[in-house]
């Protein structure tokens, strides 16, 4: 899930993002089975192994930080355990969680040197939607069928859609990270690069520790502080977490996946969940479209885009409510028209690979055809670097995107698509390596 502009590591497909590691409402990624996928931007990035991925340095490299910084984490403890005293902390669980915390260089490891294997949303449905991905779905379907019932009655939200995020974020909960949460945190707040954001979610995991909900030996997660089979951050949990085992509990860390799923939910729910609404329906598109209305702010409902061409390649789509135009590989893939609950969706993680993996996976769990649509496979996912030049030869050109981060949001988009016009190219607003190319 989001936070902050950041992606945490879901650690199922496992998920692991471009900016940190964790799951819902913090730097999420999309997960995705045995493997961890990243997410970059709007776009995923390559499967590696869970846990063991982006270890850079050399060992002769890591000694000697390790020496060097205990020492800082130390005296960065004292003045810290006041702050926490101060957020209410009791002096006993800031004794009890911080004993025998040290500087975690495998973290930092992992926080500086992420990769930048960027893979396209076509090669991250196979994996996010996978054969296997399904028939596991399933299975976990059938074999809480009475508690997901009950969690869908309650929250109205599909029950489908609760195990798509479960199997995404931890391979439904095979992969939940082995890390001491309070250890990465300390690590992660004391370094500095985004301390302030790791000192509070610290604050609030000690505040988790203090309510009894679990121990600090249990409290375990990825590598950026993502707990449960849901990859909650700490901050998300105390707001959002729910415990509807009735045990007194808010438990999303044991082999029972009750309370994160009911969790998960009321995290749905919260951000407006519509209960009948699906995410987002393949739709095709028309010779002739005016591709400047596939737009997110331009919304109709599903029977006037019928009247454009804009129709369901599996029949008429009913009307569900407003819908906007989304051609999440451009002109040249696949097109959908998606609701409200695709935006609350992307409250758990902002990727339109993620959101669109976990629509579709929970599609497939209620006996939906795969995607039809093809994809133009013949291109290939930017680079950050890549993403930065294009933003820069495009504000050069005189289409301003408002800044460089490599990050392809809605001002790249636009200033892609009044590029596209004007050249006379299909205005889909796809940055894709041909426009690259057409801009150097």
């Amino acid at each position: 899930m989001k936070l902050q502009g950041l992606f945490f590591v879901a650690i199922g497909i496992v998920s692991s993002s471009q900016l940190s590691a964790g799951g819902i409402m913090g730097p999420t990624l999309p997960s995705v089975g045995n493997d961890v996928v990243q997410t970059v931007s709007f776009q995923a990035t390559a499967p590696t192994t869970p846990l063991t991925d982006l270890v850079i340095l050399n060992q002769s490299d890591v000694a000697p930080i390790k020496v060097a910084s205990d020492g800082g984490l130390k005296r960065w403890l004292r003045g810290f355990k006041k702050r926490a005293a101060e957020a209410g902390i009791d002096q006993r669980v800031l004794e009890t969680a911080l004993a025998g915390i040290r500087y975690d260089t495998d973290i930092i490891e992992r926080d500086r040197n992420q990769s930048e294997f960027t893979k396209t949303i076509w090669d991250y449905l196979k994996t996010a939607v996978s054969d296997t991905r399904i028939s596991n779905g399933k299975a976990a379907l059938a074999k809480h069928q009475k508690t997901l019932s009950a969690i869908e009655r309650k929250y109205g939200v599909d029950k489908e859609v609760v195990v798509a995020i479960w199997g995404l974020e931890s391979a439904y909960g095979s992969f939940r990270g082995s890390n001491g949460v309070i250890q990465s945190l300390a690590t992660l707040a004391y370094d500095g690069r985004r301390g302030a954001f790791f000192e509070e979610q610290l604050i609030a995991a000690l505040k988790i520790i203090q309510n009894g909900d679990t121990t600090p030996a249990n409290m375990t997660g990825s590598w950026a502080g993502a707990m449960g089979h849901t990859q909650f951050i700490p901050t998300s949990f105390l707001e959002y977490a729910v415990d509807f085992t009735g045990d007194g509990k808010r438990d999303i860390w044991s082999d029972d996946p009750t309370d994160a799923l009911a969790s998960t939910a009321a995290y749905l729910k919260k951000f407006g969940w519509k209960t009948g609404q699906p995410w987002g329906v393949e739709v095709s598109i028309p010779n002739g479209f005016d591709y400047t209305l596939a737009n997110r702010a331009i919304t109709k409902r599903p029977s006037d885009w019928a009247n454009l061409g804009v129709k369901g390649v599996n029949g008429a789509v009913s009307n569900h409510g407003p819908a906007a135009v989304l051609l999440p590989a451009g002109a040249d893939g696949a097109a959908f028209l998606i609701f409200d609950n695709f935006s609350v969706i992307e409250k758990y993680n902002t990727a339109d690979a993620y959101v669109i993996g976990v629509g579709h996976l929970s599609d497939r769990l209620q006996g939906a055809p795969a995607i039809k649509s093809g994809w133009p496979t013949w291109d290939r996912a930017l680079t950050f670097v890549e993403r930065q030049e294009m933003q820069r030869r495009l504000t050069a050109q005189g289409f301003d995107t408002e800044g460089v981060d490599g990050l392809i949001g809605p001002k790249t988009i636009n200033a892609v698509r009044a590029f596209q016009l004007s050249k006379s190219l299909r205005p889909d607003g796809y940055a894709s390596l041909g426009l690259l190319k057409k801009l150097r």
